[in-house]
């Protein structure tokens, strides 16, 4: 049986991938809120996970706006983390968006969603950074 080829859908426009991204973000921030806290860590590591991931795709939606915008979008540079660093390293004025998408990859993808770390100042940094791309993705 032959494997399927999964396409990735490409966002429509700038202002739709973020007002997603929000909605994703805000998304995160309601999941995390289930989880009680205590002595600077999450008590539930699955909503910790959870919102991680959530908030994760918001930080690459944001910026998939970006490419989209700039006709920069190919399903190449969407597929992986060094697709979306390799466009973003290529525009030099935008090297405050590759170290934002850096400190989310690293906080909520790795550290949050992959190694369930429930650090409240490392999923808050994250989370933190992710505004930041979704804020410079919607001023330029």
């Amino acid at each position: 049986m032959p494997s399927k080829k999964i396409v990735k859908k490409k966002p429509p426009s700038k202002a739709d991938a973020v007002q997603t991204a929000l909605r994703y973000l805000n998304n995160a921030k309601e999941t995390l809120s289930k989880s009680p806290i205590e002595d600077n860590r999450y008590q539930d590591e699955k909503y910790v996970r959870e919102a991680s991931g959530i908030a994760y795709l918001a930080g690459l939606i944001a910026i998939e706006g970006w490419l989209v915008e700039r006709s920069l979008w190919t399903e190449k540079h969407t597929r992986s983390i060094e697709g979306y660093k390799e466009v973003i390293h290529k525009h030099p004025q935008f090297k405050h968006l590759n170290n934002y998408l850096n400190i989310v990859y690293e906080d909520l993808h790795l550290f949050g969603y992959y190694a369930g770390a429930t650090g409240t100042a490392v999923i808050k940094e994250g989370l933190q950074n992710v505004k930041n791309i979704i804020e410079l993705i919607r001023k330029n």
